[in-house]
């Protein structure tokens, strides 16, 4: 299928599926009093399953526009105040005035805060938000204000802890990279989820290099919306399904509001994160600036990043609102290498490579404007763009345990992503048969032109990215490619409503994906004495055009406003690209025919809340894949294997993954100054290929599936004081699909399996008053060793220890 011809089909794609819409949403105004008939200020105002929240004026007023008729649930937080709780019917504009009733005693803000929580408690993402459509979908939401954890390093099994099922990886870096998978999917730099930031894309490339080299901190995010497979027809086609940061709204009764954190911790760590935001009229802006500095348990592991953030805000009218945005990292790392099973289990801090570097530039730009049109229908388009680098230079050879030569050249891999897209969404209400309906359809372009090249570095020990290609001209691996990619794809969802309690989702995705490559490898042959004997260029052009179509359908049904049942169904689709195959790794070889894999991902759940006091979220999932994209461990000689990349076959995983938190105060009759609650993530999970043309391959479990992924933890607080407890599980899991297990006499340190391991974090905080907070912690309390990843490339190759028994310390001032 040609451009034009594209072209032709989705405007009549577009003409087909639209519906017109006009009708008006509504508008709720909340006046919150004392009992003397005075204006509670600062009050805050929260709509269920709405999830809009609002902080009351100086006349304790706040307002809440554009919403659904329908019913709600609304509760009212406030210092000395008895939490107060409401059941509202909209179907018109109304403005709504409650009295608070004084407690006995003064609340701190800290039991606020709990109290908050326990109606937050494992919120989803609700049935319609913007112009975003999650009904009958898998959605979780991470509260970043409701965690008591080590903010100041990302400890990401601390801040994902309720998102069941999780997977993660550790880099030892105070967090500069995010590493999350599960349900099988490898963790590496995210690379399975769709990773956005207020909605846009913040990967290096979308299709043809998936990894999130930069996510923000997480004192500027708001919160962390998850949404498992389901999220292909929306959001893209990976397996894992959509990550979105939310970043932190401006302050919206203040011109100046600022925020400062400083910590330390263990190995040098030091972190500064300050931010500015306000609201100046039609204007509002919020910024930060985040500085982190510190060093691995390991020699060779010191780290420096400088983060910044900017957001401006202009609503001309309460129907229009734009949003630009700018975002920067960069930050550089010394990485110590990995280890072999023998190193690993002799000493976990030994390093013997001595200069390995990585080095990452990132900057995104998003402008958004958003516009509700005839009262009833809204319209969204993003502008976004990426100017990036990420560089690395060092030793990596598949033997881990080989001295690094230090007259030898290192090897230097350098990335240059350029790339910029646009996503209109429409989303339009209107009435049929007696219920409101809900259609939405949208559009995406992307196109990225990015650089790789490969080739040899310089034999120094700093930190330099320049080639070295002079002193070494007959280095082995060397590449030079243009990887052009071009992406567009139509979506449409519609939120068919049966009746009050049932509705069923029908979606589609139409794709239309081309990518390119143009550049040259050199073929060099060394003789047994290591000189060249021939060394030519190779050209390698070639394009590859494919257009398909996703199709999912989702339903949820209501039995209570508290109580939903939600299944789902939806087909995925993951390109591979040609940077796949020309970037040579020592540690594996990659299959020249390796091509895309397809599937689909199912969840049926349910999942609620009982009294405010019990939340959960319980449900079975399946993974189907074809022609899944893995790692095998293959014989080359009687003497030598290597690991394999390429289509290993069909496989399946599924299982069950369930969540629930018990608020244990009223049960035990506590007093409202007591904070007492425990919680429990529980995934159970099997996996299996079910074809290989492959040896040794079929009914062997997938990779980076535990069989049982488990965090549970007790939150506890009185007063102003707040403490977390949290246990971590995870059994044994596999890193190829051959199944390998490790061997102590290995030199390479990148076959096996990835042990059990579990353990205990703990972290508290103190406020001392609304303008200061102290907050501290420890993490592997047990100090127990283990290791999580098997690195086939950077920062290894081979075993990447976890860090041992750290701590951390921290002051937070607002003003």
């Amino acid at each position: 299928m040609d451009f034009k011809s594209l072209s032709i089909y989705l405007i009549v794609f577009f003409s087909f599926c639209c519906v017109p819409a006009a009708y008006g949403q509504l508008r709720l105004e909340v006046q919150v009093n004392d009992e003397q008939g005075q204006a509670v200020i600062d009050a805050e105002v929260y709509l269920s399953p709405a999830v809009e929240s609002g902080l009351t004026d100086g006349n304790g007023q706040v307002v809440f526009e554009d919403l659904e008729p329908g019913d709600y649930q609304l509760y009212v937080f406030a210092l000395d105040y008895e939490l107060l709780e409401a059941t509202i019917s909209l179907n018109a504009n109304k403005t709504l005035t409650y009295v608070l009733e004084p407690l006995g005693e003064a609340l701190s803000e800290v039991i606020i805060t709990a109290q908050r929580e326990t109606v937050l408690a494992l919120r989803q993402l609700r049935p319609v938000e913007g112009t975003a459509i999650y009904s009958g979908k898998k959605s979780e939401v991470v509260l970043l204000d409701n965690v008591t954890a080590n903010l100041a390093t990302a400890n990401a099994r601390q801040i994902y802890s309720r998102i069941v099922g999780l997977n993660i990886y550790e880099n030892n870096d105070a967090g500069l990279q995010l590493n999350i998978g599960g349900r099988g999917l490898n963790p590496n730099r995210t690379a399975n989820f769709n990773t956005r930031q207020n909605g846009y894309d913040i990967s290096a490339d979308v299709l043809g290099y998936p990894e999130s080299y930069y996510s923000p901190p997480p004192e500027a995010v708001q919160e962390i919306q998850i949404v498992r497979g389901a999220a292909s027809l929306q959001y893209g086609t990976q397996f894992g399904g959509l990550v979105n940061f939310k970043m932190r709204e401006p302050e919206k009764d203040k011109p100046i509001a600022l925020v400062s954190r400083q910590t330390l911790g263990a190995y040098n760590l030091f972190t500064s994160f300050n931010s500015l935001s306000g609201t100046l009229g039609k204007f509002s802006y919020y910024s930060y600036f985040n500085y982190k500095s510190g060093e691995d348990f390991r020699p060779n592991s010191d780290f420096e990043s400088y983060n910044a953030f900017g957001l401006l805000r202009y609503k001309p009218s309460n129907r229009t609102t734009i949003t630009a945005e700018f975002s920067y990292l960069n930050y550089l790392a010394q990485q110590a290498g990995g280890l072999t099973d023998s190193q690993f289990q002799e000493d976990p801090s030994f390093s013997n490579r001595t200069r390995n570097y990585f080095k990452v530039d990132w900057k995104l730009y998003s402008l958004k404007w958003e516009q509700a049109i005839a009262q009833r229908s809204q319209f969204s388009l993003n502008l976004f763009a990426l100017d990036a680098s990420r560089k690395a230079v060092g030793f990596r050879e598949n033997r881990v345990s080989q001295v690094d030569d230090l007259d030898a050249p290192r090897e230097l891999i350098i990335g240059n992503f350029r790339n910029w897209g646009a996503e209109a969404r429409f989303l339009s209400r209107y009435d049929a048969l007696g219920q409101e309906q809900t259609f939405l359809i949208g559009g995406k372009y992307y196109q990225s032109n990015n650089v790789e090249r490969q080739g040899p570095g310089t034999n120094g020990l700093d930190a330099n990215f320049n080639f070295a290609d002079e002193e070494f001209p007959n280095y082995a691996r060397q590449s030079d490619f243009d990887l052009p990619n071009l992406n567009v794809a139509v979506f449409a969802e519609h939120i068919l409503k049966l009746n009050e309690k049932l509705s069923i989702t029908p979606g589609a995705r139409f794709e239309y994906i081309k990518t390119e490559i143009d550049g040259s490898f050199e073929r060099i042959n060394f003789d047994l004495a290591g000189n060249p004997i021939l060394q030519e260029t190779v050209p390698d052009m070639r394009s590859v055009d494919r257009s398909f179509v996703l199709l999912g359908l989702g339903a949820s049904y209501k039995a209570t406003d508290a109580l939903e049942f939600y299944g789902n169904i939806s087909q995925n689709y993951r390109s591979v690209t040609f940077s796949d195959i020309r970037i040579t790794n020592p540690s594996l070889t990659i299959d020249p025919n390796i091509s895309d894999e397809s599937g689909f991902t199912a969840d049926i759940g349910l999942r609620g809340r009982i009294k405010n006091s019990f939340s959960f979220d319980a449900g079975l999932f399946l993974l189907s894949y074809q022609d899944r994209l893995g790692l095998v461990l293959r014989a080359v000689s009687d003497i030598q294997q290597e690991q394999f990349r390429g289509n290993i076959g069909d496989a399946i995983t599924y299982g069950f993954e369930g969540f629930g938190e018990y608020n244990l105060v009223p049960a035990l009759g506590l007093g409202k100054e007591y904070r007492l609650s425990v919680f429990a993530n529980l995934a159970l999970t099997r996996s299996e290929y079910t074809r290989s043309e492959l040896n040794n391959v079929v009914g062997n479990q997938v990779e980076f599936v535990p069989d049982v992924n488990l965090k549970t933890g007790l939150s506890m607080g009185y007063k102003n004081f707040l403490a977390s407890l949290q246990y971590t599980y995870l059994s044994q899991q596999f890193t190829d699909a051959t199944n390998s297990r490790a061997d102590l006499d290995s030199q390479s340190g990148i076959v096996g399996e990835i042990p059990a391991y579990d353990i205990l974090d703990f972290s508290a905080r103190y406020r001392f008053k609304s303008w200061l907070q102290v907050e501290g912690g420890i993490n592997n309390l047990l100090d127990n060793n283990y290791f999580v990843r098997r690195a086939t490339g950077y920062p290894g190759p081979g075993i990447i220890p976890s860090q041992p028994r750290t701590w951390y310390a921290g002051l937070e001032f607002r003003f």
